[in-house]
C-alpha cells in the first residue's frame, strides 16, 4: 500500500512523493503536505514560467524566484503567472 497525504493544494487524501522533491527544509515539509498529484501541476506550472518567463537554470537569482514560487504555490501566497495566460476551460 503506498503511502497517501493530505494534500494541502488539492485538499484531499491522495498518494504521497515518493522521495522528497527539493533538498532541505521546503523539501522535506513538501514531501510531508503534498500530493504526488499536485507536484507534478506545479511541475507544468513551473516549466510555463521557466518558458514564458526566460528563465535559465544556470542563473542563481532565477532559481530563488522558482523557490519563492514554489513555496507560494502550495504554502500560500500569490503565484505568478505568464503575462496574458488563461488557464484552459475546464466545463
Amino acid at each position: 500500500m503506498s503511502k497517501t497525504v493530505n494534500c494541502v493544494r488539492l485538499n484531499q487524501e491522495l498518494p504521497a512523493l515518493p522521495m522528497q522533491p527539493l533538498p532541505g527544509e521546503l523539501g522535506a515539509r513538501i514531501q510531508q503536505n503534498v500530493s504526488a498529484k499536485a507536484w507534478q501541476q506545479w511541475l507544468s506550472h513551473q516549466t510555463m514560467l521557466i518558458n514564458e518567463k526566460r528563465l535559465s537554470m544556470g542563473n542563481a537569482e532565477h532559481r530563488k524566484y522558482l523557490t519563492e514560487q514554489v513555496e507560494k504555490y502550495f504554502f500560500g501566497g500569490e503565484v505568478d503567472v505568464a503575462e496574458g495566460y488563461r488557464p484552459p476551460d475546464e466545463s
